[in-house]
């Protein structure tokens, strides 16, 4: 990967940005919306592009969609408490996640599992830290319990974990498919030297 991030950030950081304005806001997948694939953006970033600057850049735009969607797009702010402050940490251990698998040379495909694994440690993480902050320093619930908390985590986790699958299984087969075409252009290159 350190190849490809070398080479390419001016197109993966961009792209990035532009499916976290596509998608931000939206959970669950209708004819109208695609799910939220912000997750999967922190994660990748991590992976791609580790640089400090660029998640704090990336977060500012989250908040930055958040502020839009609820200032002029008639969006809920429901979320937005002091506990949105929690976002930080849920998002950067994701972030982190991505940026402490990157591996030595181009990503293989014997690197889908751990990828995988690391994604998912990422997620677990997001999840509790971003749920529990909300839950437990919200304000938005009175009577607090980890009971509770537990049964709503088990609520929302399931469909953070297939967004998440959704969203990294299709970067991982885009890099393969870039990957594929960049080894078939060096090994056309090699042939015509």
């Amino acid at each position: 990967m350190r190849q490809l991030n070398q080479s390419h950030p001016m197109i993966i950081a961009p792209l990035l940005a532009l499916v976290m304005l596509a998608t931000r806001g939206h959970h669950d997948f209708s004819p109208l919306h695609l799910p939220d694939a912000s997750w999967a953006v922190f994660f990748l970033l991590g992976l791609y592009l580790p640089q400090r600057w660029l998640f704090a850049l990336f977060f500012l735009l989250a908040a930055g969609i958040d502020y839009v969607a609820i200032t002029w797009g008639g969006v809920s702010s429901f979320c937005v408490t002091g506990a949105y402050l929690f976002l930080i940490p849920a998002y950067g251990a994701l972030w982190f996640s991505g940026r402490i698998y990157r591996p030595q040379s181009n990503l293989s495909f014997g690197d889908l599992i751990p990828v995988a694994l690391y994604a998912l440690g990422g997620t677990l993480a997001c999840e509790l830290i971003s749920s529990g902050g909300f839950y437990f320093f919200s304000g938005r619930f009175v009577d607090t319990s980890l009971a509770e908390f537990a049964g709503r985590l088990m609520t929302y986790l399931p469909g953070s974990l297939k967004n998440q699958a959704l969203y990294l299984g299709l970067a991982m087969l885009i890099h393969t498919m870039f990957s594929l075409v960049r080894l078939k252009l060096i090994r056309n290159q090699g042939l015509a030297g």
